[in-house]
């Protein structure tokens, strides 16, 4: 979280953030991740960490949440640790920022290829290059497997 501070939207730099969600204390569920948000106007970082030890994630300037339609604002972004820090931010090629049911949660998109997503039980997600954000691949593979998973939010 601080190696990101400086990447936030500048009103965000000096909040407080708290850990709303962890696999590691909540388990592995989607339907949790949701009902651990934040309020609804409250920005939320998700970050990552794969079977392979790769770090990643993304920030969302609104919180995550179960939805019927992409939401989110262009200062939603992608990031990887892949091996140091790399942000992909909004192209404006088009508004797919955050969408997501009880079983599928994704980021970014367009021809059918997401930036990010994610399973309904936290095992399995996958990362494509897409058009919202023009990112690389955040994991070493398009589809990995989940080890760790965590949501803040502001305190």
């Amino acid at each position: 979280v601080p190696q990101l501070g400086p990447q936030l939207p500048p009103r965000l730099t000096q909040q407080p953030w708290q850990l709303l969600y962890s696999t590691g204390r909540d388990g592995f569920s989607l339907r949790t991740l949701y009902r651990s948000g934040a309020r609804p106007d409250s920005p939320a970082l998700l970050l990552i960490r794969d079977t392979e030890a790769q770090a990643f994630g993304v920030f969302s300037a609104s919180a995550i949440r179960s939805s019927s339609g992409f939401y989110g604002t262009g200062e939603t972004f992608l990031f990887s640790f892949c091996p140091e820090l790399k942000v992909f931010r909004w192209t404006g090629r088009n508004n797919f920022f955050v969408n997501g049911d009880v079983d599928l949660l994704m980021v970014g998109g367009g021809s059918g290829r997401f930036g990010l997503w994610l399973d309904g039980d936290l095992r399995r997600g996958g990362s494509q290059p897409c058009e919202t954000f023009d990112n690389e691949t955040l994991s070493h593979r398009e589809e990995f497997c989940i080890q760790d998973l965590e949501m803040w939010g502001l305190a």
